[in-house]
């Protein structure tokens, strides 16, 4: 069996093992990493075979750890990586090139249309009715965009935002809300089988997913990292968050706003954005979370978009894509039914 693993902003972690009587066997450690004592190699080899085929990435990763050397030294690479690596070997999963990508960037629509778009691409994705794909969003008007689980009176200011000209809606994934100007942000959104993302923890498969907006980023200039457990940065400051969505069909959704001109006194007008929640972030201020592109590049959005799109494509082989009539008159009876509704924007008051 074979498993490899991208560490988000590391290096390639590859494993070769066989099974035998329900537990690993003639296990080997490969890849373009960096491992000091050299013959650490063997330890960590040692130290994964005989472990039971049922062993999760804690585990795998505990394992590892105690069978190194003192003063060993990882560099790209760390024992849970190693443990994911295990687990997409034991599990057979794809890697990015293993699949036919589409990227999609089309007309302007509105906030509850891009919402409803992303549930019927994901589901379509888990169906096996659509190519995994990477869209860029477009919108005609500006938007708070709030978490599927956030209160819709705790995190809103509905003054601020009738005043600033942004409509209030609700995910379907998970996380915080975003304050999303009409252009001026980025927005992504991937549409992913779960073989994509098999073998990693949850948390995991964040960076995994946005790997390839850290290498965009990088070309532009920025020295882009991921934050745990979500947001995107720079020594600068913060970039911008993901949030993700498995829906039951086996479909995941992994959509990502990173900040190209935020204006900071609205941020703070519109979300009820508290102290307590600030001091986390290390800052006093809501203006400082998020640094935006447009002051790091000097670039323009639309080509910073298309400098993304072109490392998406040199990465994985991405083609032009369209979303079909079909999708759309989908995605339309969606908002109607669903993300237009009161019933959806207030399913937490």
């Amino acid at each position: 069996m074979h498993g490899e693993y991208k560490v988000p902003g590391g290096k390639l972690v590859v494993v070769d093992l066989e099974v035998a009587d329900g537990r690993i066997a003639d296990f080997h450690l490969a890849g373009d990493f960096f491992l000091e004592p050299d013959d650490a190699l063997a330890d960590i080899d040692a130290a994964v075979t005989g472990l039971p085929v049922e062993a999760d990435v804690a585990t795998i990763a505990a394992a590892v750890r105690a069978a190194l050397p003192a003063g060993a030294q990882l560099l790209g690479f760390t024992p849970e990586a190693v443990g994911t690596a295990v687990r997409r070997a034991l599990i057979v999963a794809p890697g990015w090139t293993e699949f036919d990508w589409e990227i999609i960037h089309e007309k302007a629509v509105s906030p509850a249309m891009n919402l409803a778009l992303d549930e019927v691409l994901t589901t379509r994705v888990g169906d096996g009715r659509r190519t995994p794909t990477l869209r860029i969003w477009e919108w005609d008007a500006s938007a708070v965009v709030i978490g599927s689980f956030q209160s819709l009176r705790n995190e809103v200011d509905p003054e601020g935002a009738a005043r600033h000209g942004f409509d209030v809606v609700r995910r379907i994934s998970g996380g915080g809300a975003m304050l999303m100007a009409a252009g001026s942000i980025i927005t992504y959104s991937l549409y992913v089988p779960a073989e994509l993302v098999a073998g990693m923890t949850f948390a995991d498969s964040y960076a995994f997913l946005d790997d390839w907006v850290l290498h965009a980023l990088r070309a532009v200039g920025i020295e882009a990292t991921y934050q745990p457990l979500n947001d995107i940065a720079s020594p600068k400051g913060k970039i911008g968050g993901a949030a993700q969505k498995r829906l039951a069909n086996g479909g995941v959704l992994h959509h990502a706003t990173l900040s190209y001109d935020m204006d900071g006194q609205v941020l703070t007008e519109v979300l009820r954005i508290g102290r307590e929640k600030l001091s986390d972030k290390g800052t006093t201020s809501a203006a400082k979370r998020v640094d935006p592109l447009r002051s790091q590049t000097g670039m323009p959005r639309a080509e910073i978009i298309e400098r993304m799109k072109e490392t998406f494509t040199s990465l994985y082989g991405a083609k032009p894509g369209v979303i079909s009539a079909e999708e759309y008159a989908e995605a339309e009876a969606l908002v109607a039914s669903k993300f237009a509704t009161d019933a959806w924007l207030q399913r937490v008051p």
